[in-house]
This record gives C-alpha cells, sequence and structure tokens, in this order.
C-alpha cells in the first residue's frame, strides 16, 4: 500500500446524451462512411467515484446503485476468475483495478448517475471516471486519449459482442458539445459549446427515461453484422444518419441553428425506420401521439434503443405539453443541464 500517493481521491464524469451520429462511431464503420461526425453532449447527471485507503487485503466495492457492499481478497484477481464471470455486475471495475495492479486496500464508492439501461452511456462514463480517480490516487498524470482507448478495450472486451463505440467516453473527459470527427487512427474532438447553442439545445429538447432497460452491445453488433454482410438497406441507412449528422455539425460551426432541432428529430426518424425493435410498444404509442400533434415534434432514441431514455424535440413553449405527455405514459423526465467544457 505504501505506492499509493493519497488516502483519498474522488473524480465525477457526466453521462453523454447522443444527438446525432450514433453507431457511426464503430471502426471501422466510421471510415467506411463518407464525412462522418458523432454529436454529443455532457449532461449534469454524473457517475461519480470515490476512492479511499483501508486496512484490508483486498478490495471493498460500494455500489450506490445496486445498493451493495462486496470485498474481493487480493487473491481473487485471477486470469480465471476474469474468464468465468467471478466479480458479476463488478467485473467491468475489476478489470479497471487489475489494469492499474490494484487488488488491496482500497476502498471504491460507486455511483452511475444514470438509470440502468438508460442508454446515455453510463457504464462508458463510469470506466473513465473510475480511471480518472485511479489515477489520482496513485499520483499518475491522466492523459484523456489514453485513458479512453483503454477502457473503450476493456469494455468490448466485457461487452463480447464486437467492437464497443468510442462517443460514450468523451462527455465524461472533455464535458461540453463535442463534434467527435472521424479519421485514420484518431478521433478529432471539436469542442462546439456555446451559451447560444447551449439554450436552444436546452430548450428544444426533453430527456425522457421509458423504465424499460436495453442491452447496447447486442444491437449494435446486429447492425454491425449486417453493415458488413453488405445488407444495403443498412449501409444506406447509416450513410443517411451520416448525412444529417454532418450536416448538423456544420450548422453548429456556423452558429446558424435553424435547422439543428429538426435534424436531431430526422435522425431519430431514420433510426426507427433502420433499426427493428429500436421502439418498444409503449415507447411506439407514444411516438405516434406526438408525431399527431404536429410536424415539429420529433423523437430520437437515445443508445441502441430498445428502451432506455430517448428525446423529445419540441418548441420551447411546448415543455408543459410534453411534460404532461410524459405522465400520460407513466415515463420519467430527466432534468439535466448541459455542463461546460472541461
Amino acid at each position: 500500500m505504501h505506492r499509493f500517493k493519497k488516502q483519498q481521491a474522488s473524480a465525477e464524469g457526466s453521462v453523454r446524451v447522443d444527438l446525432l451520429g450514433g453507431t457511426l462511431d464503430l471502426n471501422p464503420i466510421n471510415l467506411i462512411l463518407p464525412n462522418v461526425v458523432t454529436l454529443n453532449l455532457a449532461t449534469s447527471l454524473k457517475a461519480k467515484v470515490n476512492i479511499t485507503q483501508i486496512d484490508f487485503d483486498g478490495v471493498e466495492i460500494v455500489s450506490r446503485d445496486y445498493n451493495s457492499t462486496d470485498r474481493f481478497s487480493s487473491s481473487d484477481f485471477t486470469e480465471s476468475n476474469f474468464q468465468k464471470g467471478f466479480f458479476g455486475n463488478l467485473t467491468f471495475i475489476a478489470h479497471l483495478l487489475n489494469l492499474f495492479g490494484i487488488h488491496q486496500g482500497v476502498r471504491l464508492e460507486l455511483e452511475s448517475g444514470s438509470p440502468p439501461g438508460a442508454g446515455l452511456g453510463g457504464s462508458s462514463a463510469m470506466g473513465v471516471t473510475c480511471y480518472s480517480a485511479l489515477s489520482q490516487f496513485l499520483g499518475l498524470e491522466l492523459d484523456r486519449i489514453d485513458a479512453i482507448s483503454k477502457v473503450n478495450s476493456l469494455e468490448a472486451r466485457i461487452l463480447d459482442c464486437g467492437p464497443a463505440g468510442y462517443q460514450d467516453y468523451y462527455p465524461a473527459m472533455f464535458g461540453g458539445v463535442l463534434g467527435l470527427v472521424a479519421t485514420p487512427g484518431k478521433v478529432h474532438v471539436e469542442q462546439l459549446y456555446s451559451e447560444e447553442l447551449k439554450a436552444v439545445l436546452e430548450s428544444h429538447i426533453t430527456l425522457v427515461y421509458s423504465g424499460e432497460t436495453r442491452l447496447s452491445g447486442i444491437n449494435n453488433w446486429e447492425v454491425y453484422k449486417a453493415f458488413f454482410n453488405k445488407d444495403q438497406a443498412v449501409r444506406a441507412g447509416l450513410t443517411e444518419i451520416a448525412h444529417l449528422s454532418h450536416n448538423a455539425f456544420l450548422s453548429i460551426l456556423k452558429k446558424d441553428f435553424s435547422d439543428l432541432i429538426s435534424l436531431i428529430a430526422l435522425e431519430g426518424e431514420e433510426r426507427r425506420k433502420l433499426f427493428p425493435g429500436i421502439l418498444t410498444p409503449l415507447m411506439q404509442e407514444l411516438h405516434q401521439e406526438i408525431k399527431s400533434l404536429g410536424n415539429h415534434f420529433g423523437m430520437k432514441i437515445c443508445g441502441a434503443g430498445g428502451g432506455g431514455c430517448f428525446l423529445l424535440t419540441h418548441k420551447p413553449a411546448d415543455k408543459n405539453l410534453v411534460a404532461n405527455l410524459i405522465k400520460k405514459f407513466r415515463m420519467k423526465k430527466l432534468e439535466f443541464n448541459i455542463e461546460k467544457p472541461l
């Protein structure tokens, strides 16, 4: 335990709302399609990690989400145990501890900041936030890009269904509103935040939790396979999503936000047509009702869909109407603000 530089360390990182260009953040789809950019934002919903030095030949992990406390001895950190899922719901955290060679003398307290299966990249935000806290605890300088690369690799291993998309990690590390531009070997991070953009987005979108969980890795894998099996419908759909996302990116760069909200809604419609099952039956009912209220309303699924969270797009004056509709369907509005760049 002598190598710990601090007796306590803590970190927090935003979960994201994806605006346009999700699913395009899978290698090498991001390089095959033209003009790929993924747009997302950092929310005030945050993963939180607190690390404390303790006198124990192992690690103690306290999860606020699962309302649980688990202890693992130092001898539990074996490749055999990782292979057979010994650590259960805490496998990701155990992998991160193992990455840093920390097998004893610490207590981790974790809180995800988003509902289970919300489609807000909560596990990814937790991963890089935990990485950040562990780096701080050991007195190591944090390299954000290196952290994202390593955590992404670990999460792909755990999901075990193809590559893991990269967009979810960046808002926790960079904050603000991001344009993630695909280039060979590197994702270029364009910080798009402005107070004007923040105001436009916060007044025109409402984040809703359906109460139904989903598993993004499975949905993404089906899309991935279809893409490389040369499924023309999937390729055409993802090409259109890339087109809409790129146009939204250009409109933000030009600070011309007049079409931004409608582009988010159009991306949601394209995604709904492309991926069967992206809307649950209850979400389909809500979608039909809100579209009947006018063309300026839209629905955009967060993440891979099949439950979780979604955005409703609307005019600022319609916020109360939207809130009442959410209550009618017994779903939950998630209040959030867009965080400033880090």
